[in-house]
C-alpha cells in the first residue's frame, strides 16, 4: 500500500467515524444547482442497490465481490469483526439464510474525493425465518465507506448496527 493509499485510507476511516457519532454534517449543497458532485452523490447511494442486487442472489461470494480485499465489517447480527474476504463470506454464508430483502430510509451521502465517498443512515430488512417462513423487518443504522479501486467502487468499511431504541 502506497503512503498516499496509506493516508487516504486513514482519512476514510476518520471520516466515516465522525460520520457514525454525528459530529458531522453530510450532503449539503445548493438547492436546484446540478453539479458533478451531485451526480456523484447519486451514484454513491444507488451502490446500495448492487449490493441489495448481490444480497437477492443468495451467493455470499458475490456479495464479499463487492468489498475490498481489506475491507473491514462490522456486521448487524453479529459480534464479529470480518477483516478479511473470508470472514465476510463466512458472515453473508448466515445472513443470507434469512433471505435479507434491504431499503433505506434515509441516506447522507458525503464524496470526499473523486476516488473516496460515504453512504450512511437508516435501512431496514424484511428477514424470513428459514425454519418457520415467519417474516420480521429489522431497522438499523449503516455507514458504507468506498473507494474507487481499479475504477470500480468497492466497500472499505461497512457499519450496520440494529436501532438502539427499536
Amino acid at each position: 500500500m502506497t503512503r498516499r493509499s496509506i493516508s487516504k485510507r486513514a482519512a476514510i476511516v476518520t471520516a466515516t467515524a465522525l460520520v457514525a457519532i454525528g459530529t458531522v454534517t453530510a450532503g449539503v449543497s445548493l438547492a436546484g444547482q446540478d453539479s458533478p458532485e451531485k451526480a456523484s452523490k447519486k451514484q454513491i447511494t444507488s451502490l446500495f442497490e448492487t449490493w441489495n442486487a448481490a444480497l437477492q442472489t443468495g451467493d455470499s461470494g458475490k456479495v464479499a465481490d463487492l468489498y475490498a480485499k481489506d475491507a473491514v465489517l462490522l456486521p448487524t447480527v453479529s459480534n464479529k469483526v470480518r477483516t478479511d474476504r473470508a470472514e465476510i463470506v463466512d458472515y453473508f454464508d448466515h445472513f443470507l439464510e434469512n433471505k435479507p430483502v434491504g431499503k433505506k430510509i434515509e441516506t447522507i451521502a458525503s464524496v470526499l474525493d473523486g476516488d473516496s465517498a460515504i453512504d450512511t443512515g437508516v435501512y431496514e430488512f424484511t428477514l424470513t425465518d428459514p425454519d418457520t417462513g415467519k417474516k420480521r423487518v429489522v431497522e438499523a443504522r449503516y455507514t458504507y465507506a468506498y473507494e474507487k479501486i481499479d475504477g470500480e467502487w468497492l466497500i472499505v468499511n461497512h457499519h450496520s448496527s440494529a436501532m438502539p431504541e427499536g
